[in-house]
């Protein structure tokens, strides 16, 4: 048998995937292109102006603006909490290893609208925060939680906790214990230990825990939608009102493209920093 032939059976069992890929992904991607090209919503005329329009529209620009920054400030709570839960995790012994699993993994195995529901619970005028607050005289009236800004990081935070948590705790796992105690033997403190030492040599799965989260806070439209309400207008739900309230679907299938474009590229650009960061640490 050539080896021709044999690479050919060995491709095989992978063609239904690629298939599955070229008709779930490339071709509507095709479909958004084409679209975004047509001039009116009744598809007449092909030109660019629906992309002159989103860069010349500064609303259109702002939405955008805030849809980055509410992923980059979800990954960063994220990872601000995920480092300790890592740490507890990896300096746990095997129940409670098993039990923090559980519970690590319990968002994931739940489904977003319930998680998100309970958000609206938990944040609402009449909920379990507000409730507490003003049974303890710590608030003289409800606080609007939900449909703000700051209730919708935290919601989102805690659902994608765990795209954080688990690259974390991996690379920790891969640790060498040794590096550790070797620094606190030459007289580092706690702080310094994890800063010079823990935090350097487990950066890779910090990052690729805070692409994860970004790409999925950006993009979560369930939750950015039901805790952040009507008042908080994201990427998301503007396609969504765009195509189907407004029904101008060559401004939505260009906000669509310019979405995935820069999400793409804010993912790329931090894979290539830290690419080159990595490299100098093992460089140094």
């Amino acid at each position: 048998m050539s080896d021709t032939s044999r690479g050919h059976r060995e491709l095989a069992p992978a063609l239904p995937l690629a298939l599955l890929f070229v008709v779930a992904f490339v071709l509507p991607l095709i479909a958004l292109v084409a679209i975004s090209l047509y001039r009116t919503p009744e598809f007449l005329d092909l030109s660019p102006v629906q992309y002159l329009r989103f860069l010349r529209d500064p609303f259109s620009l702002r939405v955008l603006a805030d849809t980055v920054m509410l992923g980059l400030e979800v990954a960063l709570c994220t990872l601000v909490l995920g480092y300790p839960l890592a740490l507890v995790y990896a300096a746990s012994g095997t129940i409670l290893r098993i039990a923090l699993t559980f519970l690590i993994l319990l968002p994931l195995l739940t489904s977003t609208v319930v998680r998100t529901f309970a958000w609206i619970v938990i944040l609402g005028r009449d909920g379990i925060v507000n409730a507490t607050m003003l049974s303890l005289g710590l608030w003289d009236s409800p606080a609007r939680l939900l449909y703000s800004w700051g209730g919708l990081v935290l919601a989102l935070t805690q659902i994608q906790l765990p795209l954080m948590a688990l690259p974390l705790i991996n690379s920790l796992l891969r640790l060498d214990g040794n590096l550790a105690k070797a620094a606190e033997g030459l007289g580092a403190g706690r702080f310094r230990v994890f800063f010079t030492v823990i935090l350097p040599l487990t950066l890779p799965g910090a990052i690729a825990g805070g692409l994860l989260v970004f790409a999925a806070a950006a993009t979560a439209f369930i939750t950015q939608t039901l805790v952040g309400g009507g008042r908080i207008i994201l990427m998301p739900s503007y396609i969504y009102q765009q195509s189907m309230g407004v029904q101008d679907w060559p401004f939505a299938a260009a906000l669509s493209l310019i979405f995935t474009a820069a999400v793409i590229g804010i993912v790329t650009a931090i894979g290539a920093l830290s690419r080159l960061a990595t490299r100098g640490q093992h460089a140094a």
